[in-house]
């Protein structure tokens, strides 16, 4: 890649982590989606977008928690066996075609969930903890073997099955996304023993777009327009990796 479209790549991620951490989410499916229209490989896309996504969502975290949004009740459950999952997640590789497909298939959704967003739930009925420790387990193994912290899919689950609020439904994907970002990058480590330095030559940019994104807050934006320009940018890379052969 050359200076002209690194410099292009570094100021696209900076604006997406901008974007995403001013409604709640780390940005994962984001950059994937940017650096899927780049050209990168898929097997390079995966751990820098969980580099990137580590240090985004720990800044979403913290400012959901100082701000007394967090539920530990909540948040355990999702948690418990969503950690090694999304390490064994991190730890298989894939072929380049299935990956492909994967990621193409969780941009797709992501793009659904952005265009289709719902409205906070007036009453919220929490899962039982057999519920909510399955499904951890399956997004976590998603989480890592996509590059994702799998937050894209616990925030609307969250919403649509009236389980949270959508603020408390953020602040409990926010430590979800951090921890099986971690727990994946780490499985992914232990299989490849090397971590792309992109991922290191994105962060600055990821670090300044999300501190920025998550101490204006959503509220100060217009959440529906940047909800279907992201969307846009998903559908359009998720399409190009699915069809792609």
């Amino acid at each position: 890649m050359d200076a002209t479209h690194l410099i292009l790549l570094f100021l696209a991620i900076g604006v997406i982590a901008f974007l995403y951490s001013s409604v709640g989410h780390a940005g994962a499916s984001g950059y994937i989606a940017t650096m899927t229209l780049f050209g990168i490989a898929p097997t390079v896309i995966r751990p820098t977008a969980l580099v990137l996504n580590i240090l985004v969502a720990s800044i979403g975290a913290f400012q959901f928690w100082r701000a007394g949004h967090f539920s530990w009740q909540l948040f355990w459950p999702f948690a418990l066996l969503s950690i090694p999952a999304a390490y064994v997640g991190g730890y298989l590789q894939p072929s380049a075609s299935v990956l492909r497909i994967l990621i193409g298939i969780v941009l797709l959704f992501s793009a659904a969930r952005l265009l289709f967003r719902r409205s906070d739930p007036p009453q919220t009925y929490p899962p039982s903890q057999p519920v909510a420790i399955s499904v951890g387990a399956g997004l976590g193994f998603l989480a890592g073997l996509t590059g994702t912290g799998g937050g894209i899919f616990l925030t609307p689950l969250l919403l649509f099955c009236r389980w949270a609020h959508i603020r408390q439904a953020a602040a409990v994907s926010a430590l979800f996304i951090w921890v099986n970002s971690i727990a994946g990058l780490v499985g992914y480590f232990t299989k490849v023993h090397s971590i792309p330095s992109l991922g290191l030559t994105l962060a600055a940019a990821a670090i300044i777009g999300g501190v920025i994104g998550s101490h204006l807050g959503s509220r100060r934006f217009a959440v529906r327009v940047i909800s279907v320009f992201l969307a846009t940018v998903l559908l359009i890379a998720g399409i190009k990796l699915v069809l792609t052969r």
